[in-house]
């Protein structure tokens, strides 16, 4: 497999991370339940650990804002799962243009 391919896979997984810790972050009343705040301590540094491999090898503008962009989305849409958070159309089509701008970003990146 290309080495610039397994770049981006794992800068995937460590946007799928961003998404955990941020949802466990909610979980976690505040930083008052000590089970979920624990949990999103070790997502919050998995996910910084990928990030920060990747960054040796991916653009730091691009990787930070496809990761970043990946939390957006990801967080929002299982806010709107989880959560029950609005899912009104204007709320979507922004969250839609996030991941526009992930996908454009990935194919300007050599």
């Amino acid at each position: 497999m290309n080495q610039n391919i397994v770049h981006w896979i794992i800068l995937v997984i460590a946007g799928i991370f961003e998404v955990s810790w941020a949802i466990s972050m909610k979980l976690s009343n505040g930083f008052t339940d000590i089970k979920w705040s624990i949990i999103t301590i070790i997502l919050l540094i998995i996910s910084m650990g990928l990030l920060a491999f990747t960054l040796k090898f991916l653009p730091v503008g691009t990787a930070y804002a496809v990761w970043t962009g990946i939390g957006a989305i990801g967080t929002a849409t299982l806010g709107i799962i989880l959560f029950k958070e609005s899912a009104e159309f204007w709320r979507v089509f922004f969250i839609s243009l996030i991941l526009i701008g992930i996908i454009g970003l990935k194919f300007v990146t050599k």
